[in-house]
Order: structure tokens, then C-alpha cells, then sequence
């Protein structure tokens, strides 16, 4: 059997482009005792990813050239030779970009095909809640009352973080890129101010107006000048969840900022580097907690979802040019 696949064609310098992947089409093999075949459904496109087109030592492996990309697919079993998965079944797992695929029974994860939305499982019951649920309330532990700032607020793990810190009730700063994603962020996902940083005139001055008191936690997923900017404001015993820098990812340099390293020490202040599958053994309390949020309406979530499995480069362009809102998602 012959399918599409997605590689990577060329490791880029700076900004990703369009030449940087190509489709070519690949042959499957047969199906062995304990594998199945899967179609996938929905892909998730993230910006840890340009990490991966670097071939630098990291959490992960970097993606090798000629070789497809891969991430969080929701699939759907049209073959199987396992005896703990049917055909018809739908499966969630890390899985090359292939519109068909070959998997073992041991890297899958069965889900429930009723599910209100099958994508949430790449979304907010997926690795992006979690993230955002376990940075939250295992780092930065927020209390009653104290200021919480996340930045890249209207993407897949910043409206989350919002959510539950509203939930643990703090008074919530999102740092966003349009008018339009603000005010979905305080209508619909309950923040109560957002800063949109590509108008302001001085995101420093705008961060200290948004918190007189001072920033008691931060969600960090952007780095650069803006968290320079939060981290100018951070009170006594704050805390830091470092969670993402996609400001510097594209970066042929590394930029020189400020030295923070100070003003941590003087006021006390936690910050803690992370990433989701550090948490692992606790994923099912994660799960659990998100989905009982999730079920009486506490949290509620968006997606960006772009139709056709082709369409997969230009969404993870997307992703550093901010045109989705939550999680973006493709649609095979």
C-alpha cells in the first residue's frame, strides 16, 4: 500500500518556509502479530516542533532530513492483527505525518469515539492541557487573590492556564497579538485584561498598569522582551513556569537581554523550566480534573483547525505568525 507522507526537506535557518518540507508518497508494509493500521483523522501542529527541525541536542530527537515529521495524531484503526484493537476503533498516539500508517499496539491509546470533539484529544484532554494544568498548579501553585500573568494567552496552553487560574481565583493579565483575540480572551475565556503587544507603545509600562500589584505568577510561553517586561514587575516569592520561548525560536543569533538572574535572586523567586511528560505517572489525574472541568462548562476551549492533511506545513507556519486562536489543528 502506498501513502502521502510529509518531510523535511532541508534543516531551515531562522524562519521555516514552505521549501523547507515536501509531500512524496511512500509504500506501507504488511502488518505484523500485535501491529495495526491506522488513518489519521486530526494532527497536531505545535511550535515545539521548529525545535526538532534543528539538529541540536535536546529534550527529543531532532527530525531527520528525508525522513516525515511526526507529533500527536488521532487516528482511526482500519486493519489490525492486535487482539486489544478492533477495526473502527480511534486511537490517540505520536505518529509520523503520514495519511496512512503502521503502528504497534503498545505505543497506542484508545479513545472514546463520542467524545463531543475527537480533536479535544490533541487539545485540552491532550498534551496541551495537561501542560497547561501541571505548569500551573504543580509550578506556580496560585493563590486567592494573587496576580497571574500569562503571555501567548490566545494560544492552546495560554487560554487554559486562564481559565484555571480564574478558577483558583486570581485576577488574570493575558499578553496577546490582536484586538480581536483579546476581547475573545475576556468574553469568552474569562480574563480580566489583556495586553495586546504588537500595539502597545511600551509593554513595560502596559504590564505594570495591568498589575499595580505586581505579578505573583507567571505562565511564561514566549520569552524574549515580553517576559522581560512581566519579570521587571515580578514580586517577592513569585513564580515562574517556563513552559515555552517561540519568540526565539526562529532566532539565528541568541539575543541579548536582560540579566535576570538578580532580580530572581533578590525577591526570592521560583523559576522552573519544564516540559508535559516530566508528569507522565500523573497524566490520568490531569485527565481527570480537565475533564470534570470540562464537562460542567468551568472550561471551556477553542481550536484552529485547517482542513486537509496537505495543509500541515503552512499550519505549523501559522503558528509563528499567530494566526490561530487555541490550538491549531489539521484536519486530514
Amino acid at each position: 500500500m502506498t501513502t502521502r507522507q510529509i518531510i523535511l526537506q532541508s534543516q531551515p535557518v531562522g524562519t521555516p518556509t514552505l521549501k523547507d518540507f515536501k509531500i512524496k508518497s511512500t509504500t506501507l508494509n504488511k502488518i505484523q502479530s500485535g501491529e495495526v493500521l491506522l488513518k489519521g483523522l486530526y494532527y497536531s501542529v505545535d511550535p515545539y516542533m521548529r525545535g526538532r527541525m534543528n539538529d541540536a541536542k535536546s529534550y527529543v530527537a531532532p527530525f531527520k532530513i528525508n525522513e516525515p515529521l511526526e507529533g500527536g495524531v488521532v487516528a482511526t484503526v482500519v486493519e489490525s492483527k492486535s487482539d486489544d484493537f478492533k477495526v473502527g476503533d480511534t486511537v490517540v498516539g505520536n505518529f509520523p505525518w503520514k495519511e496512512m500508517f503502521v503502528a504497534n499496539e503498545a505505543k497506542l491509546q484508545k479513545v472514546d469515539s463520542n467524545a463531543p470533539e475527537l480533536s479535544y484529544y490533541l487539545s485540552i484532554l491532550g498534551m496541551t492541557g495537561l501542560t497547561a494544568y501541571f505548569g500551573l498548579m504543580d509550578i506556580c501553585k496560585p493563590k486567592a487573590g494573587e496576580t497571574v500573568v500569562v503571555s501567548g494567552a490566545a494560544g492552546a496552553v495560554g487560554m487554559v492556564v486562564g481559565q484555571i487560574a480564574k478558577l483558583q481565583g486570581c485576577h488574570v493579565v493575558g499578553i496577546a497579538g490582536t484586538d480581536e483575540k483579546a476581547k475573545v480572551l475576556i468574553e469568552d475565556f474569562s480574563f480580566d485584561q489583556v495586553i495586546n503587544y504588537k500595539t502597545t507603545k511600551d509593554i513595560y509600562q502596559s504590564v505594570k498598569e495591568a498589575c499595580p500589584d505586581g505579578v505573583d505568577v507567571y505562565y511564561d510561553n514566549v520569552g524574549g522582551e515580553i517576559s522581560d517586561a512581566v519579570i521587571s514587575a515580578i514580586n517577592f516569592h513569585a513564580r515562574i513556569a517556563l513552559c515555552g520561548q517561540i519568540s526565539l525560536y526562529n532566532s539565528k543569533e541568541t539575543p541579548m537581554g536582560p540579566r535576570l538572574q538578580p532580580m530572581l535572586l533578590t525577591r526570592s523567586v521560583l523559576m522552573q523550566g519544564f516540559i508535559v511528560n516530566n508528569y507522565q505517572e500523573r497524566f490520568p489525574e490531569g485527565i481527570k480534573q480537565l475533564s470534570t472541568w470540562v464537562k460542567e462548562g468551568k472550561v471551556d476551549f477553542t481550536q484552529t483547525i485547517v482542513e486537509g492533511f496537505d495543509q500541515l506545513p503552512t499550519a505549523l507556519l501559522g503558528l509563528f505568525e499567530g494566526i490561530n486562536t487555541g490550538k491549531m489543528i489539521v484536519k486530514a
